[in-house]
């Protein structure tokens, strides 16, 4: 199902407090909020999109550097939606609208921490077919994806996040 009411778009500074509570709804904690707000506050929040319906916002994605041996990429984190709109194609569509603009910036690749069956749609292959791993221990769960043929750098060990994702590792 979705909503086809949802309006995505880029994150204005307006936006700011509305984006911090949909993370507050959605996770255990304060962590996701505050990556996100550090990311802000250091320039590394590379693609920032919210979904808006009726004027409130209802959902976030977010996409920060990441790094691979030489080769620069995107990492996926966090996505989140009120709980009120789950199941709607909210996150679906920020995910989308994500990779597209990753694709236009030339993000090389992109990576995420996920359930595999959810971002196997998004054409997510785990990352260990490259020879690649996270700091956060994810195992089948670490995913990669290229926006260009041959952008994953193959064999290249250790994915690196910004320094934001340190209290996750």
């Amino acid at each position: 199902m979705s909503d086809a009411n949802a309006i995505i778009r880029r994150e204005s500074t307006s936006d700011r407090a509305a984006i911090r509570e949909v993370h507050l709804a959605s996770f255990a904690g304060d962590g996701e909020a505050d990556v996100v707000d550090a990311l802000r506050d250091a320039g590394r929040l590379t693609i920032s999109l919210v979904a808006e319906i009726d004027g409130r916002i209802v959902g976030h994605v977010a996409f920060s550097p990441v790094s691979a041996g030489d080769q620069m990429g995107l990492g996926l984190a966090p996505v989140a939606v009120l709980p009120d709109y789950r199941r709607r194609g909210i996150a679906d569509a920020l995910i989308r609208a994500g990779l597209a603009a990753g694709a236009r910036i030339g993000g090389g690749f992109a990576v995420v921490l996920g359930e595999p069956d959810y971002y196997s749609r998004f054409c997510f292959r785990p990352a260990l077919e490259w020879g690649l791993h996270d700091p956060f221990g994810g195992g089948a769960a670490f995913q990669a994806l290229s926006f260009t043929p041959g952008a994953i750098p193959r064999g290249a060990g250790l994915v690196s996040y910004a320094p934001e994702f340190d209290r996750f590792a």
